[in-house]
């Protein structure tokens, strides 16, 4: 597969993905507000916060390093010891529920059983679908290093439709089972999940279009584990780039990213919805087209060429949309919250926090692409060398964290994370601006706006809040409206520019995610 096959298979894993992520999240939406029907909001937020934590803390540590090291570089590889080495992340995934369990069980707060029922039933099997979830990680591996987007859309389509079926049923009928119903309708989730994958290649070894593409692997049985006396039982490179990533992974989740996954408010939606999907996906297309640890001159010209300009193209993207819930969240994070939750939310520091959030969503979509290109990039000993300053890093987050949690509270919290991922941002940036010194390649030229869309930017901001001082949000409806359509002419301007200014943004857009729907139509 050439680069240009690889970027056009990117970007439509990364707009489905993003478009599954919506579909889960109206779903979801849609499901507590009837589930609050028939069980407790306690209850549901039990659920969605600290089991869903204990559930996705699991699956990321047992898995997150094994699937950067395992999608790196081509397809052609020696498939035994990659599936030998990706089945390690069973076992590993045992061991962490049952540490992580026995915490949630014995440090963390045991709700009233009263009010949330069998808690601990609930950690078991959040803890045991985890687990169910790594059975399937060499399939999910294998398939994503080739590509099966509509695998991956209609595995995880139907594991959540189930999910929320079984839901629904047992929330109507026993709504006294309490976490039971969760529990059940966890399991069933990640078993669906890993059957389709399982069922799917049960169907494709074997069959003439897996002979026809050269599939690497042509049995079922050559995808659990296998011993053979005339190899080594994983490739040792991949395994120590593992568990260099498996060290960058556990500072990240443990001591950085906190709020990435424990946030699950209005802030949070366009960075799940857009800047995860581009992120997870690009990884992949980064991995394969650039050679890990390989100097820029040595490469193939071609994809270096090609890297740079999806690089710079990304950098943008995320720029704008970043940059545009900045400068619209600073005025409407009030109102949003007052559609939201009423005055209960929008009177309080709901607003501030969600405002610092608005900042904290930019950074994180520069970041994450900057660091999705960073370690698709790094061979093994620059990536040690990254841990290091991860260390040093979560350190330093952690004492910014407590002065300003201590200053300023929930929005000092906030406020440390900004800080700390701007320092990441920097420091990935001097990683690109190396990377490509020696190459006439400046992909950084991404994070630059035209002088006439920063004036929109700043003129849309100081009159959006002006509009807000004016008209929100205790004037009425009418005023409200009235301070939205000020939003929206001002978001329009915004988008105008964009499109006369950012040619090649919009090029590249058109090209890469609208392509394949413009021709559908004609």
């Amino acid at each position: 597969m050439g680069s240009q096959d690889v970027l056009s298979e990117t970007t439509r894993l990364a707009s489905s993905s993003a478009l599954l992520q919506i579909l889960f999240r109206v779903i979801t939406f849609g499901l507590n507000a009837f589930t609050l029907r028939y069980v407790s909001k306690e209850m549901i937020g039990l659920v969605n916060v600290r089991l869903t934590l204990l559930y996705s803390t699991v699956v990321f540590l047992a898995r997150e390093a094994f699937r950067r090291a395992c999608l790196s570089g081509s397809t052609k590889r020696n498939w035994t010891q990659t599936i030998n080495l990706l089945w390690l992340t069973v076992p590993l995934g045992v061991c962490w529920s049952l540490f992580l369990g026995w915490i949630w069980l014995r440090l963390l707060e045991v709700p009233d059983p009263n009010s949330v029922p069998y808690y601990k039933i609930g950690v078991v099997a959040f803890g045991l679908s985890a687990v169910v979830e790594l059975l399937g990680e060499p399939f999910w591996v294998l398939a994503q290093a080739h590509l099966f987007i509509r695998l991956k859309v209609i595995a995880e389509s139907l594991s959540i439709i189930s999910k929320c079926i079984l839901t629904v049923i047992l929330v109507v009928l026993y709504p006294q089972w309490g976490l039971y119903i969760f529990s059940l309708a966890q399991l069933l989730y990640t078993s669906i999940l890993v059957l389709c994958y399982v069922m799917y290649f049960m169907k494709f070894l074997g069959s003439p279009e897996a002979t026809k593409k050269s599939f690497p692997v042509s049995r079922m049985t050559d995808l659990l584990p296998n011993l053979t006396e005339d190899q080594t039982v994983v490739d040792w490179k991949e395994a120590r780039l593992t568990w260099s990533f498996f060290k960058q992974s556990f500072l990240k989740q443990m001591l950085t990213e906190g709020v990435y996954d424990i946030v699950n408010n209005l802030g949070s939606l366009v960075a799940r919805f857009i800047f995860l999907p581009i992120e997870e996906s690009f990884y992949i297309f980064f991995a394969k087209v650039l050679e890990r640890g390989t100097d820029v001159k040595l490469q193939k010209q071609d994809d270096i060429a090609m890297a740079a300009a999806v690089l710079e193209s990304l950098l943008k993207l995320v720029l704008l949309v970043g940059l545009s819930i900045t400068v619209f969240g600073y005025a409407y994070s009030q109102l949003a919250l007052d559609i939201y939750g009423g005055s209960m939310l929008s009177s309080g520091s709901g607003p501030s926090l969600l405002r610092c959030y608005s900042l904290y969503v930019l950074l994180l979509a520069v970041n994450g692409v900057t660091e999705c290109f960073t370690f698709a990039s790094m061979c093994k000993e620059e990536v040690d060398r990254f841990n290091f300053v991860m260390l040093a890093l979560s350190f330093t987050f952690l004492c910014v964290s407590y002065f300003l949690t201590q200053w300023q509270g929930s929005v000092g919290f906030i406020l440390a994370n900004c800080f700390n991922m701007s320092i990441r941002i920097a420091h990935s940036i001097h990683y690109i601006d190396n990377y490509f010194k020696e190459s006439s390649y400046r992909p950084l030229k991404g994070l630059l706006l035209s002088p006439s869309l920063i004036f929109v930017y700043i003129i849309s901001g100081v009159v959006t809040v002006f509009s807000e001082v004016f008209l929100c949000c205790d004037k009425g409806w009418l005023a409200r409206l009235i301070h939205i359509t000020v939003g929206a002419l001002c978001f329009a301007a915004t988008l105008i520019t964009i499109f006369f200014t950012e040619t090649k943004l919009i090029n590249f857009v058109r090209t890469q995610f609208l392509s394949r729907y413009t021709k559908k139509e004609t």
